[in-house]
């Protein structure tokens, strides 16, 4: 198979979906690889490191796309892209779907085989590909967050953690999957005093079970958002539905309720985001503020730490993309049905059931 691996041109995406490791295995299984020049740069890695690996280099992405017969990326193709995409090739990478029917109906348009990283999915109902990232991004929300709440930035002016004879900050998140999870043990780590929020009671005791004492389980709904937000420093969207759209948590009334300086981190914004004021920014452009909350709203959050990020999600990936060569996506999905659940659409066709409810004028 050749497979195809284009430079991410998404604003600020440093990631590379695959690494000079992987090129040696695909290698070995007599694939061809295709790298564009200085795809894996700003992860860490070389064109020489590629080559020695046995991938051969491209010189732009036009090429990439009209050699490979799979390509694998990082982010979704963004519009640049979408004309350079070639009936029944195969695309390998985080969709997104639900949250853009742009994306969609050009993905659509192209006839492409798509399979999204984010619903992939195992028996058990994790999905694979997303924990890596989900816990990239949950550390960093606390992080952003934390950076945020600075006086000079707009926020509060308080430091999560607090100082002796000075009380600490106050998180809530929303959410208590991997992102929830893993922002609430920054947080906690950090000294703050931190509210978790999930209708899953079986995930709050799980939480409850292995959390510090400061970090407090309640059952969510509006009356308890509500309550909470009144008081909360740093507020961290961190709620996933599988393949579809976020539900909006906070509506922009509730920004009233709110004290001026507090910080929210939607992490749900690939999803459409979880809440109503919600719009995608970038790591040039981070933040906005309405009504005297700052929003930061930031679409690949793993992309400002991609050494961390690459080597984490090429861990989960590999494997997949190993599968996919040697077996076609076909005999792949038929063989393996957690990669089956990510295939999203095929020949122009939508197969994913959340993007058909969130589009239903696109299925044909």
């Amino acid at each position: 198979m050749k497979i195809g691996i284009p430079t991410e041109i998404k604003n600020n995406e440093s990631r590379v979906s695959i690494t000079p490791a992987g090129v040696y295995e695909l290698t070995k299984q007599q694939h061809e690889v295709y790298v564009q020049s200085n795809a894996g740069f700003a992860s860490g890695f070389s064109n020489e490191d590629y080559q020695h690996a046995g991938a051969k280099i491209l010189a732009t992405i036009e090429e990439v796309y009209s050699t490979a017969d799979t390509i694998v990326k990082v982010k979704e193709p963004i519009e640049e892209e979408y004309e350079l995409i070639q009936e029944h090739q195969l695309l390998f990478t985080y969709f997104h779907f639900a949250s853009s029917q742009s994306l969609t109906s050009a993905m659509l348009q192209a006839k492409a085989t798509c399979i999204a990283y984010e619903t992939v999915q195992d028996e058990d109902g994790s999905l694979p590909l997303l924990t890596p990232m989900s816990e990239v991004a949950g550390r960093m929300a606390t992080q952003q967050g934390a950076k945020y709440l600075e006086k000079p930035i707009k926020g509060k002016g308080i430091l999560l953690g607090g100082v002796p004879g000075v009380s600490p900050g106050k998180v809530l998140v929303l959410g208590a999957g991997v992102v929830g999870v893993q922002a609430a043990k920054m947080a906690a780590g950090l000294g703050a005093h931190v509210t978790i929020l999930d209708i899953n009671m079986k995930q709050l005791r799980y939480v409850n079970d292995i959390m510090p004492n400061h970090v407090v389980t309640e059952f969510s709904n509006e009356y308890n958002i509500r309550k909470h937000i009144q008081t909360a420093d740093l507020i961290i969207g961190a709620v996933l539905i599988a393949g579809a759209k976020a539900p909006k948590l906070i509506t922009k009334d509730m920004l009233k309720d709110m004290t001026p300086g507090t910080v929210m981190v939607d992490v749900a914004v690939d999803q459409g985001g979880c809440f109503e004021t919600t719009r995608p920014t970038t790591h040039e452009s981070p933040i906005f503020i309405i009504d005297d909350i700052v929003h930061y709203c930031v679409t690949n959050m793993p992309g400002a730490v991609p050494y961390t990020s690459t080597l984490a999600l090429t861990n989960v990936t590999f494997p997949y993309v190993m599968q996919l060569a040697n077996l076609g996506w076909e005999k792949a999905c038929q063989d393996n049905q957690s990669l089956a659940k990510g295939l999203s659409m095929v020949g122009g066709k939508l197969i994913c059931p959340e993007v058909k409810k969130a589009f239903p004028e696109l299925v044909k």
